[in-house]
């Protein structure tokens, strides 16, 4: 992997969206095999992913996903219920409409530019008992497919539910967690042949096929006007689809919301066009594919040209490192925001997140908080309960006073919940804070479903099981299990790095590349920003950016185990290393390294002391390799700068 980029390729990075979209017919081959076959598929790019309609002669439409002939989902039943009616039960295939996307747009996290490239086709359905016409949209891509339905209607109320199910081949191994803390579960590995009927699991859900057959992993994207998706395991390798009002309320919304907790067991009506989100099967050869799976983002709308002109790079939109008072001391008043943004301002952070204290405050204080920040280059994001952001009138109140004092964006906290009011919820709030040019970090949230490409204002959101929890026993197997898991759906606020107690036995140098490896534009870190500048290794993670544009997932990573990381921001790449609970030494090979010498700063395990890192300084080159041993719960990080 060269660094030499062509500049012509460096100039069409930078630009924010070129995008065309091609209808055209797809292979001649794959159309004669459809037919001989009596199914209807949809084969990506490279002909390895294939999506495929079984059978038009079955009673209920049912599909399957291959990927290299190997079965990734083998046949399950596809399934939209309106008004009680399974439309999929009985259905008649009518045309089926083909066509090609091939785009390049500007990104943000794991790497600059995604390239969506895939096949796709509408076809054209029919539920013959109550004559309802609707669609089934599929699209194959080199790394997974996706897959939706669309039900056109009147403004008349209609209420959807689904009853799509995934069935996993036998062998596989599976992550998940239940849904007793929202999105806030540590995962955990399964045979499926273990999974027991009614189990609940948050997506994403990943799997490992037998064999070396590769990995896989379901999602969604594209959720709005509608609720979101959980998974419901059958008890013989299958997980049901199941909509928000079906999901056992999780404990904080109990806690918060006891009164709601029968009212949206109610499924939710929807007026006109039924839509639902794209039901996402991410798929690859090795972890690597999954980590770079843009496939969430393909299928999610553009942004808004009026509220972000530019795109990403609307002005007013900027990545960035933050230092937050919450995990790791400090008074809640206005002398410590101001000496926490002046610590920010040594660390060359560029963000500081003020938890609710700052609503006891005079507007005049508001504005002294605002104004000695910014003379550090420090804007502030404020707290703010969702419960009392409901009303257009109180949304207007708080966004505008962000607006009028300078506070650059908010943090929304406690939703809890995946009902369709609560993902219209997020949509509203998403669009009112664009409005006011603020950007958002959501807390208590469920898991991102492409809201980022829509809304680009949202900088990160929760939906993980994070620093916060202070009962954790151990971190190192939640740690090396979520790039593989939960961060495959998008970013997350974990809040990384701390060196106190919070940490438990992983060490300083485990902390420090959690902060490269956990994808969040707006990185919000644990520790206070004085520990950060006391620590040896303060040089190295004052230089840790937000976003990359290059993400290398490395052969030594296993889910639960290790997660090895190889990113570039500009010319410099990082090399991040997060240990599970077993020590161990690996040589890595420094292959994505660019041509010529580099000089190198890491910092390492110490054998005997887990708070505290072996700082060295090297030069090498690309046909060197690192040798890196690690204790249980250890880790590593080096910068290559050239």
């Amino acid at each position: 992997m060269d660094n030499n980029i062509d500049p012509r390729e460096k100039r069409r990075s930078r630009r924010e969206f070129l995008s065309t979209a091609l209808a055209a017919p797809i292979f001649a081959a794959e159309l004669s095999s459809s037919l001989q076959s009596n199914n209807i598929s949809v084969a990506s790019p490279d002909g390895k992913v294939r999506f495929e309609i079984l059978s038009r002669e079955q009673p209920r439409l049912t599909y399957h996903v291959t990927f290299g002939n190997k079965e990734v989902i083998e046949a399950s039943a596809l399934g939209i219920v309106i008004d009680g009616v399974d439309l999929c039960q009985g259905v008649v295939i009518g045309k089926t409409e083909r066509y090609r996307l091939n785009e390049r747009y500007g990104w943000r996290g794991v790497h600059s530019e995604a390239v969506n490239h895939c096949n796709g086709a509408k076809l054209s359905l029919k539920h013959t008992k109550s004559n309802t016409s609707f669609t089934l949209e599929a699209r194959a891509f080199n790394d997974g497919v996706a897959f939706r339905f669309v039900a056109p209607g009147d403004e008349r109320l209609r209420v959807p539910d689904e009853t799509t199910a995934f069935t996993l081949p036998p062998g596989s191994a599976v992550w998940y967690h239940d849904l007793e803390g929202h999105y806030e579960g540590m995962h955990t590995r399964k045979e499926i042949a273990e999974v027991k009927a009614g189990e609940w699991a948050a997506p994403p859900l990943t799997f490992k096929l037998a064999n070396s057959a590769g990995y896989a992993s379901i999602t969604e994207a594209a959720l709005a006007n509608y609720a979101g998706m959980g998974l419901q395991a059958d008890g013989r390798r299958g997980f049901d689809l199941r909509l928000g009002h079906a999901h056992p309320a999780s404990y904080p919304f109990r806690l918060r919301y006891a009164a709601d907790v029968e009212r949206l067991k109610q499924p939710a009506a929807i007026a006109g066009t039924i839509t639902t989100p794209w039901r996402v099967v991410m798929i690859g050869a090795d972890l690597n594919a999954l980590v770079n799976c843009d496939i969430v983002s393909h299928v999610s709308p553009p942004p808004d040209n009026k509220l972000f002109p530019a795109g990403i790079k609307t002005g007013w939109l900027k990545p960035g490192r933050a230092v937050w008072k919450y995990l790791d001391g400090g008074e809640n008043t206005l002398e410590e925001v101001k000496n926490f943004s002046r610590l920010a301002g040594e660390l060359g952070f560029e963000y500081q997140v003020v938890e609710g204290f700052w609503s006891r405050w005079s507007e005049t204080q508001m504005r002294e908080a605002v104004g000695f920040s910014r003379q550090h280059k420090v804007g502030l994001l404020f707290w703010k309960h969702s419960r009392d952001l409901r009303t257009p009138e109180a949304r207007k109140q708080f966004f505008d006073l962000c607006q009028r004092i300078g506070v650059v964006g908010a943090k929304i906290d406690f939703f809890d919940h995946e009902a369709k009011e609560t993902i219209d919820l997020y949509q509203t709030l998403l669009r009112e804070a664009a409005e006011h040019k603020l950007i958002v970090d959501f807390h208590g949230a469920n898991k991102p479903a492409g809201e980022a490409r829509a809304w680009p204002n949202e900088m990160t959101r929760e939906g993980i099981y994070g620093l916060e929890h202070r009962r954790t026993p151990a971190w190192a197997p939640v740690n090396t299990a979520l790039p593989f898991t939960r961060m495959l759906a998008g970013h997350a606020d974990y809040t990384p790095v701390h060196f106190g107690e919070r940490r438990k036995e992983t060490s300083w140098a485990h902390q420090i590349a959690s902060a490269a490896i956990f994808t969040s534009p707006l990185l919000i870190y644990g520790a206070h920003p004085k520990n950060i500048l006391a620590n040896p290794a303060v040089e190295i993670i004052k230089s840790i950016p937000s976003v990359w544009d290059e993400t290398i997932a490395l052969p030594a990573s296993e889910i639960g185990e290790l997660a090895a990381f190889a990113r570039r921001s500009g010319s410099t790449w990082f090399l991040a290393i997060m240990n599970g609970s077993t020590a161990r030494t690996i040589k890595i090979p420094l292959a994505f390294l660019g041509g010529g010498k580099y000089q190198v700063t890491l910092a390492r395990d110490q054998k005997d002391e887990a708070a505290a890192v072996t700082i060295e300084n090297i030069s090498v080159g690309r046909n060197d390799s690192l040798t890196v041993e690690m204790r249980a719960g250890g880790g590593f990080i080096a910068r290559f700068a050239k």
